[in-house]
């Protein structure tokens, strides 16, 4: 039975004398790099914290936004109330997990591995009625004979482990977004595109954690130009810890006699650069991602003012794209070819100014009735009032007439402005 705007389900009988030749395809974020001991994966990537502050940034952005299923219509377009993705909406896509807890896997599964999949879960009427999140570990890639591509997924029955049993979906059966792709079929995460960059953050990283739990760094040294024995330098050792150190002798005076001197030992130029690299290997990271900087928590050369405007720019011309993904995969998967819903997620509240420039645009958008006041109302989550859809008549313009004055010599000394 298939039901109008409803999915339904494709029957296609598989291949028992077994598949064409695996996709040929580079390993989703893995892989050695130049560096020689960085090994990229994904688990070892988010130790990087820019990498989690910029996965995190993403796609807890993309879940909090609110999400409304639409039917064209003639006048445009209604909110499709009825349709069953908008249960999922409200309800959740499955019993694990709300709508933002999906979006938020799905996109940080495609930001690390360059692709999210989730099977799709159909009633007797064939509607969907879940989304079930699938790891993209768990799945290998077949293409089949008739040219649709099929999805090997490793059943897991325990909440640890798998139980190494396959089951087949076929591409009509899962939601399938993916990063870029080289191959149009599977998707290729920035991690493996920028390894080398990842692989050098990972191993400065790990070089200064092992300065640190390898070195010694004194703040200063006494010297002597005689030779002190074991006994004096326990003794003198002892002296010089119980009158200058704790917090209790913070800047006391210190006295020295019998040839000792004190010298202060600061940061070596070699350890000032590695601080330098790890400060740079963040903006590389935040780049890879398209994520502005003072969203990741890099403040260098950043003023409120600048950081207002790249929230607006991160909406733009990184969220945007993202968005138009997730809403063409939905169109492709989740609804029926030629049906009239469609998924639309909002972004109207990231694109918003500062208040005296939002209210400013609404008034224009009232005088030229772009805009009822209950349009308005609901764009800033109030309820409506009655008369509030009802749009006003467009201002009346207004002629002016400019009259000049000269002086002896011709030149403008007055001009005024009345009306006509």
């Amino acid at each position: 039975m298939r039901v109008p705007g409803f999915l339904t389900r494709l029957v296609e009988t598989r291949a028992r004398d077994g598949s064409a030749a695996r996709l040929v395809a580079e390993m989703n974020g893995t892989g050695y790099t130049a560096s020689g001991l960085a090994y990229v994966s994904p688990q070892a990537a988010e130790n990087l914290a820019t990498v989690t502050a910029c996965v995190g940034a993403i796609s807890s952005a993309i879940a909090s936004l609110p999400a409304y299923v639409y039917r064209r219509v003639d006048e445009g377009r209604v909110e499709d109330t009825t349709h069953p993705l908008n249960r999922l909406i409200r309800s959740g896509p499955n019993d694990k997990q709300s709508w933002c807890d999906f979006c938020e896997w799905l996109m940080a599964s495609v930001l690390l591995r360059g692709n999210g999949l989730a099977e799709i879960v159909f009633d007797a009427r064939g509607a969907v009625v879940g989304l079930q999140p699938i790891p993209w570990g768990w799945v290998s890639v077949q293409r089949l004979p008739s040219g649709r591509i099929a999805y090997d997924v490793i059943q897991q029955d325990a909440m640890v482990g798998a139980t190494g049993r396959s089951r087949r979906l076929l591409q009509e059966e899962v939601l399938h977004l993916k990063d870029r792709s080289d191959d149009g079929v599977l998707g290729r995460s920035r991690l493996s595109r920028a390894a080398e960059t990842i692989g050098a953050s990972l191993v400065t990283q790990a070089f200064a954690g092992m300065v640190y739990a390898n070195g010694a760094f004194p703040s200063g040294a006494l010297m002597s130009e005689a030779k002190i024995n074991s006994d004096q330098l326990a003794h003198l050792r002892q002296l010089f810890q119980g009158a200058f150190t704790g917090p209790r002798n913070a800047a006391r005076a210190l006295i020295l006699d019998q040839g000792l001197k004190y010298e202060a030992i600061s940061v070596s130029p070699e350890d000032a650069e590695v601080l330098a690299s790890r400060r740079f290997g963040t903006e590389e990271l935040a780049r890879i991602f398209q994520v502005p900087p003072p969203l990741v928590g890099i403040w260098d050369n950043s003023t409120f003012t600048n950081s207002e405007t790249a929230g607006r720019w991160f909406a733009s011309h990184t969220l945007t794209p993202w968005l138009r993904k997730l809403e063409a995969e939905f169109s492709r998967s989740v609804f029926t070819a030629g049906s009239p819903s469609f998924l639309e997620f909002d972004l109207s509240g990231f694109l918003r100014g500062d208040p005296e420039a939002r209210w400013r645009s609404y008034d224009i958008a009232l005088k030229n009735n772009v805009l009822s006041r209950n349009e308005v109302r609901q764009i800033e989550g109030w309820n409506p009032v009655p008369g509030g859809d009802d749009f006003t008549a467009p201002p009346q313009s207004v002629e002016r007439t400019v009259v000049t004055k000269h002086d002896e010599r011709g030149r403008i000394v007055e001009m005024v402005k009345t009306n006509a």
